[in-house]
């Protein structure tokens, strides 16, 4: 396992890639928790706090396709770079808004949210023309996955650290500016500005043409309602043993367990078709959501936060394959931003459920919504069961990647497709 990684990072331009894309999003992955606690310590109530942190989510979902379909069809650095700067200026609004004006507020997070520079789509697009063959692209995505859950995991903490160190609003603006000076590291590399989509077929409904893919949103839906509500239910359960840095190792033991989770999968070759074992994966990790409505000692919760994120890297890289062989030819950025888009959309629906559930019930009806999150992804692709079953074998089938014009990637294998 340790040296399929080492080789991939080996490649030329992989470690530079992976990492800024990684710092890139950031803001992106700490923005929830971020607008939480700083609206929370601005004496904003929970609600709001769920509210701004869902206007985020949906402002993101909004813009990570649009984004995507626009990288796809004029380049990385013509979109990505100048959405992080715009994207970090809503978040400058609103650190220095507060909760003064609450419209002012509002525009921030949904300005923030709809730049997001669709980083991590763009990373999967590239990954074939850096790395040159489909095993070492599929070990990409698992080691994508493991890296995701190191940052989920360090960015908690960096986040809680920024806060006591300085205050909430320094740590939204110092987040965002890391994001920018990430954005910049990829689009400057050689893979992002010489990289272009592969010739499309003029669809309106562009990625979303392909009803495997829908399926596979459909149940990506729910798992990121399952994660944003645990983002507010965490907050309510620091709150109710009186110790802030109590939300911080809860976050960070979520990821943790999923690096780990996430290291055992990528330690092996896996038989069979992706879209079966993606379903034993999802029934795994709505099981691991179930413990957390006992909300027990720190202790044993800190355990069990890790315990049910075990199978959410395993999930997530499954995924991606599960989107290299449904989406349309020269739609990969599109298609992958779709999927962060439905994770944005969840997330949004689970803090602002998770909220009210604090308010109106108690810590443990907020993690209850987790649960129920979970079996609903998984009922989703016990439910769409043919359609993932039949990859888009059409205007998707191709003979090489999306820069395989250049002779860059070996006959027979697309980075928008995998038939």
């Amino acid at each position: 396992m340790a040296a399929g990684y080492l080789d991939i990072l080996r490649a030329r331009h992989a470690a530079r890639l992976l990492t800024g894309t990684l710092v890139g999003r950031l803001p992106n992955g700490t923005g929830p928790i971020a607008i939480v606690l700083f609206i929370r310590a601005e004496g904003g109530s929970y609600t709001l706090a769920g509210a701004l942190a869902a206007a985020y989510g949906l402002a993101t979902a909004v813009g990570q396709p649009l984004l995507g379909r626009a990288v796809d069809l004029y380049g990385q650095p013509r979109v990505q770079l100048p959405a992080a700067v715009v994207s970090a200026l809503g978040m400058v609004l609103l650190a220095l808004t507060g909760l003064g004006s609450l419209p002012l507020a509002y525009l921030g997070v949904i300005v923030a949210g709809v730049a997001t520079p669709p980083l991590e789509g763009g990373l999967r697009a590239l990954w074939p023309s850096v790395l040159k063959s489909e095993d070492r692209v599929h070990r990409a995505y698992a080691m994508d996955a493991v890296a995701q859950e190191i940052m989920f995991t360090v960015g908690p903490l960096l986040v809680t650290l920024l806060v006591s160190l300085w205050s909430p609003a320094a740590a939204l603006l110092v987040i965002n500016a890391l994001g920018v000076l990430g954005a910049l590291s990829v689009v400057l590399s050689e893979p992002s500005r010489t990289w272009r989509s592969a010739p499309r077929e003029a669809h309106w409904l562009g990625a979303l043409r392909s009803p495997g893919l829908l399926a596979l949103l459909g149940s990506f839906f729910f798992v990121g309602l399952a994660l944003g509500s645990i983002t507010v239910a965490a907050v309510a359960y620091a709150d109710d043993h009186g110790r802030e840095s109590v939300y911080g190792w809860l976050m960070a033991a979520l990821g943790l367990g999923a690096l780990i989770g996430g290291l055992a999968y990528g330690a092996r070759q896996w038989a069979g078709a992706p879209e079966k074992r993606l379903r034993v994966i999802a029934g795994l990790l709505a099981l691991g959501y179930l413990p957390l409505t006992l909300t027990p000692s720190v202790p044993v919760m800190t355990a069990l936060a890790a315990l049910s994120g075990v199978f959410l890297a395993p999930a997530i890289a499954c995924s991606f394959i599960v989107v290299d062989r449904h989406a349309p030819r020269g739609t990969v950025t599109e298609a992958f931003s779709w999927l962060v888009t439905t994770f944005g959309v969840g997330a949004a629906a689970g803090t602002a459920v998770a909220g009210p559930a604090v308010e109106l019930g108690s810590t443990a009806w907020s993690f209850a919504v987790a649960g129920a999150g979970g079996a609903a992804a998984l009922v989703v692709l016990l439910a769409t069961g043919r359609l993932l079953a039949a990859p888009v074998r059409t205007a998707a089938v191709v003979t090489g990647s999306e820069n395989d014009r250049n002779g860059a990637v070996e006959p027979g294998f697309s980075s928008g497709h995998k038939a």
